[in-house]
């Protein structure tokens, strides 16, 4: 998948790309003005590979939302952030039918709207995109083990925490564990 690599740092807006790891850090790309900058360790990164959005029965991978926007808009432009709550509302409903309106706040279908429409602005959102590469399937022994974010293939799932489930902005853990240790984090 294109997206593999897409990150949300916590105080910084907009989207960003992993390009590389310092000693101390990492490099990274905003996905929009394609800008490198390092940042430290210490910076708050939630990879958005790792967050879901409840459902009433399952949580859904953001990026599975993000096809269904696409599919839905004909892989253009979505629904604005600022719109109104009924709106941002009725957009949730089209693009996850099921949601769980209880655990699923305004907050995190703007935040959502707002992700989809960087990612469609930097030509990340394009029907190629959602296929996912042999490569990235995960070999069952090596599930659960720790995975740095250098490594050629995307950073993989690993069996979710048991910690209150949070919304996109909060931050996913702090350090050098957020950027070399998948966290699974759930939207909503």
């Amino acid at each position: 998948m294109l997206l593999e690599k897409i990150i949300s740092i916590s105080g910084k807006p907009g989207l960003f790309k992993l390009v590389s790891q310092l000693r101390n850090g990492f490099i990274i790309e905003d996905v929009t003005s394609k800008k490198k900058i390092s940042i430290g360790n210490s910076s708050q990164v939630s990879l958005l590979d790792n967050i879901a959005m409840f459902t009433f029965d399952k949580e859904v991978p953001l990026f599975e939302v993000f096809e269904n926007i696409a599919k839905n808009y004909d892989y253009k432009e979505a629904i604005a952030h600022k719109s109104s709550d009924a709106e941002l509302k009725e957009f949730m409903t089209a693009s996850l039918p099921n949601y769980d309106t209880e655990r699923v706040y305004a907050s995190d279908i703007k935040k959502l709207a707002q992700w989809y429409n960087i990612l469609h602005k930097a030509g990340y959102i394009t029907p190629e995109s959602f296929v996912k590469a042999e490569s990235e399937t995960l070999d069952p022994a090596q599930e659960g083990e720790e995975v740095t974010l250098t490594d050629k293939e995307a950073p993989k799932k690993v069996a979710p925490k048991a910690e209150k489930p949070v919304a996109p902005k909060a931050k996913a853990s702090s350090g050098a564990k957020a950027a070399t240790k998948s966290t699974h984090r759930k939207m909503g």
